[in-house]
């Protein structure tokens, strides 16, 4: 705790409380201050002082205790109490302070920790003297009233009772505002021991947890690599469909090929016959054509040439000389003699 707030001026002193003290003046027996939050000048040759704090306080506890097996436990365990009757505390117990420094002269609050400590032991001992450590027995064990299993709570319930109606702590204006028991632990090594089954349990279902999620991966991975075998199954066959499919595509395009070639042949031929069927009908037109022609010239000539061998030799002569003086050949050189021309003119006269 804080000392007191005393201020010095001359030959008194001045005394500040605070809101959680409770504060008592006397002077030759009789009270002159007395009160929480009291503030007032005093004289310190002749001044008693006492200073109580008020406030709620917490008072941890740590104990061993023997189990009805003889295992060592700790109990470890809090209280929390209130100075009620602060009155009646500065007159049971010194909370006396120096009138010139403002520190206590003893030690209050240690008495106080001593008091509820032993008040608080004796039934958490009493408790724990008949229960086993951990219930080993088939009667405890079935009950669930162990030390360690169900220790807590009935522990907590015996402090309470013991701490909220003892004599000594109403008779210093003590009040226990409440016990909690945070733990009783036994030895470390037994600790260990103890918690061996449950570590072992506990791995062993880390170890079923491990396992089954690697089967659980191992039947992933199964299922991935059947899925991909599938798919390459799929896709080889798609790609045999594939490659049917292109080799039945190129014997249709050869087919189709094959096909027009021949249609184009076909046609070729076909064309090349009727242009030569044409052509000997066009052959034989002509050949009509000529023969007929010929057959008339001749038939003319024939005519012609009765005509011709109907007249006269003089006549004949005549037209010869006709045609040739219409078309006269070329002639280098003539020579009449006067024979010839004797002949012709006795032929014209006549």
């Amino acid at each position: 705790m804080d000392m007191a707030d005393i201020t010095r001026r001359f030959f008194l002193r001045h005394l500040r409380g605070e809101p959680t003290t409770f504060v008592r003046h006397t002077v030759r027996g009789r009270v002159r201050h007395e009160g929480v939050g009291q503030s007032f000048w005093y004289r310190p040759l002749t001044a008693v002082l006492s200073e109580v704090p008020v406030d709620d306080r917490e008072l941890p506890l740590l104990f061993h205790a023997r189990t009805a097996d003889f295992a060592d436990v700790t109990v470890q365990a809090t209280v929390t109490y209130r100075l009620s009757d602060p009155g009646l505390a500065a007159e049971r117990l010194d909370f006396a302070i120096d009138p010139q420094r403002g520190e206590w002269r003893g030690q209050p609050l240690d008495q106080v920790a001593t008091l509820l400590a032993e008040l608080a032991q004796q039934p958490a001992l009493d408790l724990l003297s008949r229960l086993p450590l951990t219930g080993s027995s088939r009667s405890v064990a079935e009950r669930g009233d162990g030390a360690l299993t169900a220790g807590i709570a009935p522990v907590r319930s015996a402090l309470a009772a013991a701490l909220a109606d003892d004599p000594r702590l109403v008779e210093t204006g003590v009040t226990v505002v409440s016990s909690r028991v945070v733990a009783i632990r036994p030895e470390p090594d037994l600790e260990r021991a103890l918690q061996t089954p449950t570590r072992e349990a506990v791995q062993q279902e880390a170890d079923r947890a491990t396992y089954a999620r690697r089967a659980v991966a191992v039947e992933q991975e199964r299922a991935i690599a059947e899925n991909e075998l599938q798919s390459r199954i799929e896709l080889a066959r798609r790609e045999q469909q594939l490659v049917e499919q292109k080799g039945a595509n190129d014997r249709r395009v050869a087919e189709l090929d094959s096909a027009a070639k021949l249609v184009a042949s076909q046609g070729s031929l076909e064309r090349s016959r009727l242009a030569a069927e044409t052509e000997r009908a066009k052959d034989s037109a002509r050949a009509d054509g000529v023969r007929a022609v010929g057959l008339a010239s001749a038939e003319t000539e024939v005519a012609r040439l009765g005509a011709y061998r109907e007249m006269p030799a003089e006549v004949l002569y005549a037209i010869a000389l006709e045609k040739l003086a219409a078309n006269p050949p070329q002639i280098g050189e003539l020579t009449i003699t006067p024979d010839v021309l004797t002949k012709l003119i006795g032929r014209f006269s006549s």
